[in-house]
C-alpha cells in the first residue's frame, strides 16, 4: 500500500517517461510535489524502489524505470495531465493539520481515541492524516493530556517490542527526553516512529533493529508530534 506521497510520485514518473521518454530530475520531482527540499524525493524514492513499484538504472541520467502500477493505476487508461497539484498530508499540528476532537469518555475506563492514519517504523512515510477513525482504549494506558492512535507500518523498531499492526497510542507534546519513543516529523514533509537520541547539536532518530540504520539530522529539521505511552495489538 502506497502513501498519498509515494502515489503521486510514482504517477508523476511514470507521466514523465509516457511523454518524453525519460524519468524526470530530483529538481522536478521536488517542484512536482510542493516539497522544499530534494531529502523527501530521495526518501520517497527509496520506499517506492524497496516496495518494487520502480527501479534504478545502473551508470545512467535519470536512470529510474517503473516495474508496475498500482491495480488501480494500471487499470485506467484515461490520459493523465504531466504536471498536478499534490494535497498537502497535515503533518504540523501547529500550523497545518486540523486538531484531532477531544477524547471522548466511555464506559467501564475505556476512552474513545481518533486515529489518525499509519506510521512509518522503517522508511518514513506520510503519516498523522485527517481523523479515519476512532477505538477505545484502556484508560489506564494513559495519563493527562490529550492521546490520538496511529497504526505501525514497518519492522524498524521490532526490538523495542513495536511490531508491524500496531496501535501507538501517542501523547500530543512538542518536546521529548532523550530515548523517548516518539513520532518525529522530519522537514515538514514525513513522519517515523523512532527513538529520539539527542547527541550535541544533532537528533538522531534511532531505529530498534540492526537491518535498519540511525539517521542524524539538524535540530531545524525534526519536530516532535508525540510521544508513544502504550500499545495495543490485534492478535
Amino acid at each position: 500500500m502506497l502513501t498519498k506521497k509515494q502515489h503521486e510520485l510514482l504517477l508523476y514518473i511514470n507521466d514523465q517517461i509516457v511523454e518524453t521518454g525519460v524519468s524526470p530530475s530530483f529538481d522536478e520531482m521536488k517542484d512536482a510535489l510542493g516539497l522544499r527540499s530534494k531529502s523527501g524525493i530521495h526518501r520517497l524514492i527509496t520506499a517506492l524502489e524497496e516496495r518494487e513499484f520502480i527501479r534504478r538504472l545502473p551508470n545512467r541520467a535519470r536512470a529510474l524505470e517503473v516495474v508496475r502500477l498500482p491495480d488501480e493505476m494500471a487499470a485506467a487508461n484515461t490520459p493523465r495531465a504531466p504536471r498536478f497539484s499534490p494535497s498537502v498530508v497535515a503533518g504540523n499540528f501547529k500550523s497545518r493539520a486540523r486538531p484531532a476532537p477531544a477524547a471522548m469518555s466511555s464506559h467501564e475506563g475505556m476512552t474513545e481515541l481518533p486515529v489518525l492514519g499509519r506510521i512509518a517504523a522503517g522508511t518514513p512515510i506520510e503519516a498523522i492524516q485527517h481523523e479515519i477513525d476512532r477505538i477505545p482504549a484502556p484508560g489506564a494506558l494513559m495519563g493527562s493530556g490529550e492521546h490520538y492512535i496511529l497504526e505501525v507500518e514497518g519492522e524498524s523498531m521490532i526490538n523495542a517490542g513495536i511490531l508491524n499492526g500496531d496501535l501507538a497510542i501517542i501523547k500530543r507534546c512538542d518536546d521529548a527526553s532523550s530515548g523517548d519513543v516518539v513520532v518525529a516529523l522530519v522537514d515538514e514533509e514525513e513522519a517515523t516512529l523512532k527513538r529520539l537520541r539527542k547527541k550535541g547539536a544533532s537528533i538522531a532518530l534511532e531505529a530498534a533493529n540492526p537491518a535498519y540504520e540511525t539517521r542524524i539530522y539538524g535540530p531545524d529539521r525534526v519536530s516532535v508530534q508525540g510521544k508513544l505511552v502504550a500499545l495495543m495489538r490485534r492478535y
